[in-house]
């Protein structure tokens, strides 16, 4: 069946500056195997699959897959898929705000101009990390345990921990390594190292993880990382909003993620374009 596509360009700034999503539009019909199998051949981070919504408060539905499964919930591919079903016809009820529904469920989208934000949803888990744990994922990335700052459950779905460091050097010098990691569970790290004040961002992020094998990947921008690490930093006082944050600069990409907030909510923007729009045969 010919189904609609688009392939966005999420949280860039500028031409192919951020990470790609690949968007099915008309996802309807297509098995949870169907998903997986063109999530596997497009082999970007994520694809995405757009549906009716099943309750009256959604604009539409969406099934979020990486190259390993699905997720519940994921940042790039929510504002990505809300500028595809935008920009492929879809009409909000409401006039300044969308609303998605996933795997999560109800995730409130603001528009303002070219930009989207959502509301980060609240982390299914939070506090302090395990010393053992800590001790591990530092001999895993190369650091030394006394360059980690703190460090915090910040799962809002994919399961990240977060590792606060000194500066974005520390950030952007490390080096992982998997094979070190003794369990045989999944790593999802989120580093977070901030920039001199007066610098164009606050903070630079990195987010690695484990792949389907194992091995260690890495994404070029992530709203997922970014919201919960948000909420992280501004409840310990080390960030106030609004702030920018930089990512992906150790993939050759320049990522900014706007972070704001009100007495709502936590919220992550970022700027989405279709880079390339046609249809396929699913």
């Amino acid at each position: 069946m010919r189904r609609r596509f688009q392939q966005v360009d999420v949280f860039g700034s500028g031409p192919f500056s951020g990470n790609p999503l690949a968007v099915v539009l008309d996802a309807d019909g297509l098995s949870t195997e169907e998903m997986l199998r063109f999530t596997r051949w497009a082999n970007l981070s994520e694809s995405t699959f757009l549906l009716p919504p099943t309750t009256p408060e959604a604009d539409y539905r969406v099934r979020i897959f990486t190259l390993a499964g699905e997720l519940p919930f994921a940042g790039h591919p929510t504002l990505g898929s809300c500028h595809a079903w935008l920009r492929a016809g879809g009409e909000p009820a409401r006039e300044d705000t969308i609303v998605q529904e996933c795997g999560a469920g109800l995730i409130p989208i603001r528009r303002d101009r070219s930009r989207l934000a959502f509301a980060a949803p609240p982390v299914i888990r939070s506090g302090p990390v395990d010393p053992v744990f800590v001790e591990e994922l530092a001999d895993v990335l190369g650091l030394d345990e006394a360059s980690i700052v703190d460090s915090q459950w910040v799962d809002n779905g994919p399961g990240w921990v977060g590792l606060l460091l000194p500066s974005t050097d520390v950030v952007m010098e490390v080096e992982p390594d998997f094979s070190r990691h003794a369990g045989s569970s999944s790593l999802d790290i989120g580093l977070v190292g901030p920039y001199p004040q007066g610098s164009e961002c606050a903070f630079e992020v990195r987010a690695i993880f484990s792949d389907e094998h194992g091995a260690a990947r890495e994404d070029p921008v992530t709203g997922s990382l970014n919201a919960s690490l948000a909420q992280w930093l501004i409840s310990t006082g080390r960030a106030t909003a609004p702030y920018i944050v930089a990512q992906g600069a150790r993939m050759g990409r320049r990522g900014r993620v706007h972070i704001s907030q009100d007495t709502q909510a936590v919220w992550v923007g970022g700027d989405a374009e279709t880079s390339i729009e046609g249809h396929i045969e699913i």
